[in-house]
């Protein structure tokens, strides 16, 4: 086991918690991983984290903080859903413990390395938006720090149905409607949409990702402007993989003319592929490698800051925004919401006379 400055608990031993894991072993300057927290005693996370020296825990979150203030971690990772971190978040808080966010829940500021190099290292939580997000959004960026904000971002993320685990599918509707935000708060965008297919196909496919953006009409010219535009896509995939290996573009920058259906703007897409560096699995789980890499890379500068600032032990006072946990309206969701709140249940009976009451409950 590395001995480095920090220690860290990950919360959650899914495919993501798992794969951060070994990340962390191999590649951290700073942060010696020591806990792996899960729910689920037969976890396969779990039982590796214990393999290769991690105290491994199926008691939660409630287990990790009944420890003693010197056994606690400097840091978490919390890698289980929206609605779970929204809960622990304070908790994570008062005991001094810094927290990277892998969920959408989104309580704290949005954070994507490559975008978002002038981070507050003092934050108490960070939110690292999605995996289709860390994808897709520094390249949103890329096109409206060149034209300026953009009126409509779209980003589509496709992967593999195996890398999913059921932590990722549990926040389905969180990752739409955080990812969505994200496009505009960070990537620039004054409206933003996120889209995230599961695709079953065997053998696995490789995570892709297209990224639509709308452009004023002269940027999709061939010339001067954009040539400027193709450069700053570019060098953004170049800032990605220094800490992303896999990541890059399956062809140039793809450009249409504006259109009167587009309020007369033109757009820009970009077809993007995320290759995993298979810490945990195979290298078509390209969305789990850039969500954890990302977050490494975070976990380091925050626990670089930290040497000098420590905080572990002392409550701190946190402003948390609104957890991103309802469904969006019109979403599968929301209309499952709306449908079963209108139901009544009292017809089921009367259509059924020799069902009980019970055995029409179950």
């Amino acid at each position: 086991m590395p001995t480095r400055p920090a220690t860290a608990a990950i919360i959650g031993s899914g495919n993501i918690g798992t794969d951060l894991m070994f990340k962390l072993l191999r590649r951290s300057e700073m942060i010696t991983p020591k806990y792996m927290i899960g729910i689920d005693p037969n976890s396969d996370g779990l039982r590796r984290a214990e393999s290769v020296g991690l105290t491994a825990s199926a008691g939660g979150v409630d287990w990790l903080l009944s420890l003693p203030t010197e056994e606690l971690p400097d840091i978490v990772f919390d890698a289980t859903s929206a609605k779970a971190h929204a809960a622990s978040a304070p908790r994570f808080a008062e005991k001094g413990i810094v927290a990277v966010d892998l969920t959408p829940a989104a309580v704290g500021p949005f954070v994507s390395p490559a975008v978002s190099e002038a981070f507050d290292e003092g934050a108490m939580n960070i939110n690292m938006i999605t995996c289709g997000g860390q994808a897709t959004i520094p390249i949103v960026h890329a096109v409206t720090r060149v034209t300026g904000p953009t009126p409509y971002a779209e980003i589509v993320a496709s992967l593999s149905s195996k890398s999913a685990g059921p932590g990722t599918r549990a926040n389905i509707d969180e990752f739409t409607e955080t990812t969505s935000k994200a496009i505009e708060e960070v990537g620039g965008a004054r409206k933003g949409k996120a889209i995230i297919i599961l695709n079953p196909v065997e053998p696995p496919m490789k995570m892709r990702n297209t990224v639509f953006v709308a452009i004023p009409a002269e940027y999709a010219e061939a010339g001067p402007k954009q040539d400027e535009l193709t450069a700053s896509i570019t060098a953004m995939v170049e800032q990605v993989r220094k800490y992303v290996p896999g990541y890059s573009m399956k062809s140039d920058p793809q450009y249409d003319e504006a259109r009167d259906t587009w309020n007369g703007m033109a757009r820009v897409a970009v077809f993007l592929e995320v290759v995993g560096a298979g810490d945990y699995l195979p290298d078509y789980a390209g969305n789990l490698d850039i969500i954890t890499a990302a977050s490494a890379h975070i976990g380091d500068k925050l626990m670089a800051y930290r040497q000098a600032h420590p905080v572990k032990g002392v409550a701190q006072q946190v402003e948390f925004r609104a957890a991103t946990s309802a469904p969006l309206p019109g979403s599968a969701a929301d209309r499952a919401l709306k449908q079963a709140a209108k139901h009544d249940t009292s017809k089921d009976e009367a259509t059924q006379p020799g069902t009980s009451k019970e055995e029409a409950k179950a």
